[in-house]
């Protein structure tokens, strides 16, 4: 039983600690505050951390229909966000839906602060940033089974959500504990200065956080490897590069952590994922119990169409639980030269049978091929098709570690080799029997051309594109990149997304990003 399905359990309490009565029932009922339930029963720390980290992966605490904000429970999870922000709008993927907004997304065009996609995300952040800052102030208070640790956890997760609104909007206000019950709004923080936060956050937590902890929970090498990701890119959120720093924490992750890469690729996103030593850091699914519309359910489901394919043999049961949605396009499977022929194993994770290489038209299923890197079957052993995904979403794995490593020794990172470089790159290669390379080859450009190969659909791909200069402008151009058939120009505007509407009314301490 995966611990995900805590999540949905004892988690009602949190939301809200106070029960309607009914006049006519004269049973007494006690309401506990979040304080006085963990001093009672300090145990029940569990579920409460659960429900936060749920909040990555699940739309509400009462199954697929339930919303923890008044967004569309269906569509608004945080995770659907991150694949629709960071993959849609990328080379990679791109989906045919077109529903209000979409269609902005894969096309990278005519974005906007009224497309509800970008609000979901923010407001997806500003749900769990809070959560955090009212535990903390409880914490504060109580004593509970390992309490620095988990206080320590806490503050991770309130980071995880801040380096998404830096990421993604590159701006935002800047809330925590010492903010709980004030009312008057908040003044804008800027990108450098949300960036200075998680920064001084996680070097904080550190030493604090368990070195070890349950499957799905942080610890001292997850806080280690969403520091390496915000150093790789503080050239993009700063101005200033600090690959040194990211090498020297990717190298604890690698050098410390304890992972070692997956015999088989294909097996850090099969149905029985939670098996793999090469996953850093989870977002939990359960096919079963702790339901979502969002998480891998998204990926899966979104990439299946019983009309051209085999749903089943991915976990699948096809029929209206094949959403037709999601297709690879040439800026991804033909990095891999041609499928046919292609020694690489990862090269095989597209269904190409009734569908054409070339996305003529983005909204026409059969063009462009599935990926079926993500699949809702069992590796190691049978399992059986559900309309919910039970796979689990790798955030973080070795593999981009390794990746990241070479990235800063390329890039002038101190602390590493470059043979040590080449040499981890080769571990991936080899493991898809994709034929090893040489110093010599270890370029940025083969740097962010494996990235997609062996990274794609894993929520990075924007953001490696914006840090390679790749996203925006017209020197790189990918299918229906600023809505054309062969790709356009897009503008420097687009590094970041509009805030959306209902956060500048909401707060008019805020200003939109120029351009939108």
């Amino acid at each position: 039983m995966k611990r995900i399905k805590l999540f949905g359990l004892s988690v009602l309490l949190l939301a809200s600690l106070s029960a309607c009565t009914d006049d006519l029932n004269t049973e007494p009922r006690v309401e506990l505050s979040l304080e006085q339930l963990l001093q009672q029963d300090p145990n029940a720390i569990t579920g409460i951390m659960s429900k936060l980290y749920g909040s990555f992966a699940l739309s509400g605490p009462n199954g697929p229909e339930s919303s923890d904000i008044s967004d569309n429970a269906g569509e608004s999870p945080f995770l659907r966000g991150i694949i629709n922000l960071q993959e849609f709008t990328a080379d990679g993927m791109k989906n045919r839906w077109g529903d209000n907004g979409l269609d902005q997304l894969t096309t990278a065009s005519n974005w906007d602060e009224n497309n509800k996609f970008f609000r979901y995300l923010y407001n997806r952040v500003y749900y769990t940033v809070p959560q955090c800052n009212n535990l903390l102030v409880v914490l504060n208070n109580v004593d509970v089974p390992n309490k620095e640790s988990v206080i320590s956890e806490v503050r991770f997760l309130r980071s995880l959500a801040y380096y998404y609104m830096i990421d993604c909007f590159g701006k935002g206000v800047l809330v925590t504990e010492e903010n709980v019950g004030q009312s008057a709004p908040l003044p804008e923080a800027s990108r450098q200065q949300l960036f200075e936060f998680v920064e001084s956050e996680l070097l904080a937590i550190e030493n604090s956080i368990a070195t070890s902890n349950d499957y799905g929970r942080a610890n001292k090498a997850v806080v280690r490897m969403l520091l390496a990701k915000l150093y790789l890119n503080a050239e993009v959120y700063t101005g200033t590069a600090r690959y040194t720093e990211a090498l020297t924490y990717t190298k604890k992750v690698i050098d410390e952590g304890g992972y070692t890469l997956a015999t088989n690729f294909v097996s850090n996103f099969s149905g029985d994922n939670r098996t793999s030593p090469e996953i850093i850091y989870p977002l939990i699914a359960d096919a079963l119990v702790s339901q979502s519309y969002g998480n891998t359910t998204y990926i899966v489901n979104g990439s299946m169409n019983s009309a051209t394919m085999n749903t089943i043999a991915f976990g699948n049961p096809g029929g209206n639980d094949a959403w037709a949605g999601h297709r690879a396009t040439k800026a991804w499977y033909g990095l891999f030269g041609d499928l046919g022929t292609s020694t690489d194993d990862r090269a095989q994770l597209f269904w190409t049978s009734g569908h054409q290489y070339e996305m003529t038209d983005y909204r026409e299923w059969t063009n462009g091929y599935p990926s079926v890197k993500f699949r809702n079957s069992n590796y190691f052993s049978a399992s059986t098709p559900t309309v919910f995904s039970g796979t689990d979403f790798p955030l973080f794995r070795l593999a981009d570690a390794y990746l990241m490593y070479a990235e800063c020794v390329v890039r002038g990172g101190s602390g590493g080799t470059l043979n040590q470089a080449v040499d981890y790159v080769n571990a991936l290669r080899t493991r898809s029997n994709a034929t090893t390379i040489t110093p010599g080859q270890l370029t940025l450009d083969f740097i962010i051309d494996e990235r997609a190969r062996e990274l794609n659909l894993e929520g990075h791909r924007r953001s490696d594109l914006i840090r390679f200069g790749k996203f925006t402008g017209g020197s790189y151009l990918w299918p229906w990149k600023g809505n054309a058939q062969n790709g356009a120009a897009i503008p420097n505007t687009y590094k970041v997304f509009p805030i959306p509407l209902t956060a500048l009314q909401a707060n008019p301490n805020l200003t939109q990003n120029p351009g939108y």
